[in-house]
């Protein structure tokens, strides 16, 4: 908990390198020029940006080649290769939906896992979609349609109503560029007031290595959700950009932390798999079950998951 029941859930490539931000460049990308590897693209589409974003845009680019080129970012939601079982999804359930990824400490969000209480919506999640005045149209429009679709198959999902408005929003999703990241702070703290200087300091000075992030707000501390805002780069290029949508939205939906055990999922930062997989589905479906409750903790709901992980995967658990 950051404070006042404000949760901080947050998306970063290759964490380890939080500790040296500077001297972090996995795959020797931070030189100049142009690389060839699918999935970068042409210096034409980025021709319309400032300078500090055709930068990030160019980075990212060869960020997502790269991934690409080691058979990361998979869009097959898992298979035959990625097997799981009923105790697998009950293992990565707990260690999710019931442990936050940070916490605050002196005024500093730091990573740490913290045990928590389940978290989810209790009412219907109206969600706005806002860009940063340098997105170019089609790009929204792309991003518009991605964020309408995925949210339909997340309500089918959770049986959650989800759906986009263009006023009185409880979920906020941003898609900016740099320039326009580093001014939302008046936004948020509209949004969500009680907001830590720390949560907005951590949204106007992301680092390159933290591809986006999610808050969500908790204001009786009672395990329910009531106001949620997610800020991606649309310096991404378009997979990584879904890939940032995917996981956000659905940890704006109470899936809270990242585990390396879970397979086959998003919630693993070794973006292995890019989009919402089978795995995660059911971690949704359990989560938003009626035998489970906002508040539990990870003893009494291991027994609901156990229950359910066996309808859901068939087997003893």
């Amino acid at each position: 908990m950051i404070r006042a029941g404000l949760y901080w859930l947050r998306r970063a490539f290759l964490a380890g390198c939080m500790a040296a931000v500077a001297a972090c460049d996995p795959y020797g990308l931070q030189g100049p020029g142009g690389i060839s590897e699918p999935g970068v693209q042409e210096p034409d589409a980025f021709s319309d940006l400032p300078a500090e974003s055709v930068a990030l845009s160019r980075y990212y680019s060869r960020v997502q080649a790269g991934l690409l080129t080691q058979g990361l970012l998979r869009q097959d939601g898992g298979g035959p290769d990625v097997p799981f079982t009923a105790r697998d999804l009950v293992d990565d359930f707990i260690r999710i939906a019931l442990f936050e990824e940070y916490t605050t400490i002196g005024g500093r969000i730091i990573a740490r896992q913290t045990p928590s209480q389940l978290h989810r919506w209790d009412r219907p999640v109206r969600m706005a979609v806002e860009f940063g005045a340098t997105v170019a149209q089609t790009q929204r429009e792309t991003d518009r349609a991605s964020i309408a679709a995925y949210a339909s198959r997340l309500s089918r999902v959770t049986g959650l109503p989800i759906r986009q408005v263009s006023s009185t929003a409880n979920f906020h999703v941003f898609i900016v560029n740099e320039l326009e990241r580093r001014t939302l702070g008046a936004r948020i703290r509209d949004i969500l007031p009680g907001i830590s200087e720390a949560a907005i300091q951590a949204v106007q000075t992301m680092p390159r290595s933290t591809f986006c992030l999610v808050f969500a707000l908790d204001p009786g501390d009672l395990g329910t959700y009531s106001q949620a805002v997610a800020v991606i780069r649309a310096e991404h290029p378009d997979l990584m950009r879904l890939s940032c949508i995917h996981e956000e939205l659905a940890q704006g939906l109470g899936l809270s932390n990242d585990s390396p055990s879970a397979r086959p999922s998003i919630f693993n930062d070794d973006e292995e798999f890019a989009l919402l997989t089978t795995h995660d589905e059911m971690l949704l479906r359990m989560l938003y079950d009626p035998r489970m409750c906002p508040g539990m903790k990870a003893v009494e709901a291991r027994v609901q998951a156990e229950i359910i992980a066996a309808e859901l995967v068939g087997g003893d658990v």
